[in-house]
């Protein structure tokens, strides 16, 4: 039988209502002091649960690990309350959705959260951005370059770890079905699984056992505190921007791949690239990864439904995230279903903040 996209899927347990998925994309509609998710946010969340299962944006586990303004943490009890709104919202409406836990590491700027950044090394991230809000008329978001880090010590180490745990429990308190380990995308955990931008001499460098590290022990901590069927991990094996191009880098995948299926977690989310001329992924990778992992696979970046019925076909992945497609069609998967015409980005302004609806939650549904 054909395999679609509204063939209906469970994954550990979590049924779910199609193979949709919406990807996590940073929006940057936190309120202010605070990083506190609102009812603006919940608002946009609420609107987007056609998709079986949402992934949200990246969420800071702390104030070190904040990159990017007006970006929501969990580390408070205002922003667990925030997020509560959220996941009531969206279980209400039938759908399922996970907190994807972030560290920037080293991509960051003392002018978005007031400290110096930390990563595996004291190597600057080259022709690297990050972005404030700094009062422009048009309220733009404002790039600016990331800051030499501080090399991480021991106790550093230690803490992140312990911050990813608390992160994972603060995340279920607040209503979650599970979270999403931020291993991509060259934030901090890819950050130490790369050879060019982790130059440390101790058991977190070197060999590529020892960049994995990080990631199991973090990995290891959450399921530790929430369960192994509520953890999944984000990877980006061909994704080489923010400074992180290493030749090691699908070796080293395939090795933390490993691990993770000793561990037990949930599910590998692979993070794409999304840009016209962007690196293909292999379908020999494709094929040794799922003979590594045995649980759920998910894809995601910029995939046609055509492209992500291929995949799901040939049984190389499970699941299939849609970004930019969620974005502006807050019933994406009955446009699909239906062959009708998709909304466009009103104004590429808003992808990154503002400060009210105007390309957040004013994108139209289909007219009945």
């Amino acid at each position: 039988m054909k395999t679609t996209l509204f063939t209906p899927y469970n994954m550990n347990g979590i049924s779910l209502k199609n193979r949709f998925l919406m990807a996590p994309m940073t929006r940057s509609r936190a309120t202010q002091p605070g990083d506190i998710p609102n009812k603006l946010m919940t608002t946009y969340y609420g609107q987007r649960t056609s998709a079986g299962i949402i992934i949200t944006e990246a969420t800071q586990i702390s104030l070190q690990a904040k990159g990017y303004a007006k970006t929501p943490g969990i580390y408070t009890p205002e922003q667990i309350k925030g997020w509560k709104l959220i996941t009531e919202e969206v279980h209400k409406k039938g759908s399922k959705i996970f907190l994807q836990l972030w560290h920037v590491g080293r991509v960051s700027s003392s002018r978005v959260n007031g400290l110096q950044p930390i990563g595996p090394s004291s190597k600057i991230a080259k022709e690297t951005n990050v972005y404030i809000f700094d009062g422009a008329p048009n309220g733009d978001a404002t790039f600016i370059p990331v800051e030499e880090p501080k090399e991480m010590n021991p106790n550093d180490i230690k803490q992140v770890i312990e911050e990813f745990k608390i992160a994972a429990k603060n995340a279920i308190e607040a209503g979650f079905d599970g979270v999403e380990i931020h291993g991509a995308n060259g934030y901090l955990i890819d950050q130490f699984l790369r050879s060019n931008s982790n130059i440390r001499k101790d058991k977190y460098g070197g060999s590529k056992e020892n960049r994995i590290r990080i990631l199991s022990e973090i990995t290891h901590a959450v399921v530790n505190e929430i369960g192994t069927d509520k953890t999944g991990v984000r990877l980006s094996p061909f994704i080489n921007f923010k400074d992180m191009n290493d030749p090691e880098i699908l070796e080293t995948i395939m090795l933390a791949a490993k691990k993770l299926e000793e561990i037990g977690i949930t599910y590998i989310h692979l993070c794409e690239a999304d840009w016209d001329d962007a690196p293909q992924i292999p379908i020999n990778f494709r094929k040794k990864l799922r003979n590594t992992f045995s649980k759920t696979i998910i894809a995601t970046g910029n995939k046609t439904p055509e492209e992500a019925d291929e995949l799901l076909q040939e049984n190389l992945v499970d699941l299939v995230g849609f970004g930019r497609s969620f974005l502006t069609n807050p019933d994406y998967p009955k446009r699909v279903e239906m062959n009708l015409k998709m909304n466009e980005i009103i104004d590429n302004h808003t992808l990154f903040g503002g400060g009210d609806t105007r390309g957040y939650t004013d994108y139209p549904f289909i007219k009945k």
